[in-house]
């Protein structure tokens, strides 16, 4: 028998912190609901849950895009869906003009009077229609839109021009379409001010905003482009030929639809001036409300070459002022609801994808949270049944370090 050291107590001892410290941790993953506290509880098992974390939420933020990405759509649909209304109102007026009922020159003036003014609202819901400061039918929007938990997880979408002169209802002056260039290689360039700059960023010309002579490096007369605003333009080079691409918004000349004469100056069929005829250069001057005047060349306006004094042209557009007009007319508007309807369906067919897209993140991110919950949440019953046991123990090893403790007594009896 000893007494200088209880080896029954050391191990009890031993076995009461050790069902302690089993216990704690019991408490631990009971109060919190995670069986994963610290890296030290399951270290592996903590790092793949953080990856699956990453991807869950990602996978929720993505949803949260796609909804938004579908408030947008429904903002440009709903804008074309007053679109598509104005131009049934005005095949409506183009049919009613028609008819030779309406023989008043009066008449057709009135008729006409409204359908300028839908075309200018045409116009105005493609400048002002904007989502989250975002125009998106004035041409320029072209978006991408994240609809993953990854990199590259994304998906396009652009929404041409929905303006008059876009549907045919009004003519615009088209700069420098297809024009052969010298020296500049193939791709997209943009127009920064007066500098040409190619896809990486870099300076390879300047442009002269008059005529667009891009100069430097490579030189290219692009054509007539005075009175325009080139910043922001862009010049695609493709097969040796290049196209200017005005920006939207800027200052692209509008020419009102309706017949025209040239008499030394251009002049509308009522005999109202409007510009002036260069029939040596065959160059229009038009000349604007505002006190501005823009330079067209013939082509431009959709007339043949070699105009002379007394010729007569028209300008394609929403011209109901007589009854060939009117004609015409409709079938022009009917072409203009079929670019609204063909931009409407592709808007609904990308909400329809989106949809989708919101279901399968959705299911994804379900799933992959019921396998980040395996690994990372408590077991409740079980978590229970092992704190109930090391409780029971942890009382039980008091119990016997008691006990323990009595022993070395037992010598007093061998010292009596």
């Amino acid at each position: 028998m000893r007494i200088q050291h209880n080896i029954s107590a050391l191990n009890t001892h031993r076995n009461l912190g050790f069902n302690n410290a089993q216990s704690a941790k019991n408490l631990e993953k009971l109060s919190s609901g995670f069986k994963i506290n610290r890296a030290g509880d399951d270290a592996a098992g903590l790092a793949i849950s953080e990856k699956m974390r990453g991807q869950i939420r990602g996978l929720d933020m993505a949803t949260k895009n796609s909804q938004d990405s579908i408030s947008l759509i429904q903002t440009a649909e709903g804008a074309l869906n007053e679109t598509h209304s104005i131009l049934q109102r005005m095949r409506e007026l183009a049919v009613q003009s028609g008819n030779d009922t309406n023989v008043n020159e009066g008449d057709r003036e009135a008729l006409q009077k409204e359908i300028s003014q839908l075309t200018e609202e045409i116009d105005r819901i493609a400048e002002t229609t904007e989502f989250n400061t975002q125009k998106l039918l004035n041409g320029g929007f072209k978006g991408t839109f994240q609809i993953g938990a990854n990199e590259g997880q994304t998906m396009n979408l652009n929404i041409g021009s929905m303006d008059s002169a876009t549907l045919g209802l009004s003519k615009t002056s088209v700069v420098a379409t297809d024009v052969a260039v010298t020296g500049l290689a193939d791709g997209t360039y943009t127009v920064d001010g007066n500098d040409l700059k190619d896809k990486d960023g870099n300076v390879v010309g300047t442009v002269d905003a008059t005529d667009l002579t891009v100069t430097g490096q490579s030189a290219v007369t692009m054509g007539d482009a005075s009175a325009l605003n080139t910043k922001g333009n862009k010049i695609v080079v493709k097969d040796g030929k290049a196209t200017v691409t005005m920006e939207a918004g800027t200052n692209t000349s509008k020419v009102a639809a309706g017949d025209y004469k040239i008499a030394g100056k251009l002049v509308l069929k009522d005999g109202k001036e409007v510009g002036s005829f260069d029939t040596a250069t065959n160059k229009a001057t038009i000349n604007h409300a505002d006190g501005t005047k823009t330079d067209i060349l013939a082509a431009d306006l959709g007339l043949t070459t070699d105009l002379a004094d007394g010729a007569t042209f028209k300008i394609g557009g929403a011209s109901i002022g007589s009854r060939e007009d009117a004609a015409g007319t409709i079938t022009t508007i009917d072409n203009a609801i079929k670019k609204v309807s063909d931009q409407r369906s592709s808007l609904g067919a990308v909400q329809n994808r989106l949809e989708h897209t919101i279901n399968n993140l959705g299911a994804a991110s379900e799933n992959l949270t019921a396998a980040e919950s395996r690994i990372r949440d408590t077991d409740m019953a079980a978590e229970m049944m092992a704190f109930t046991k090391n409780n029971i123990l942890t009382q039980a090893a008091q119990s016997m370090l008691a006990q323990a403790n009595q022993q070395p007594q037992g010598v007093l009896q061998l010292l009596g």
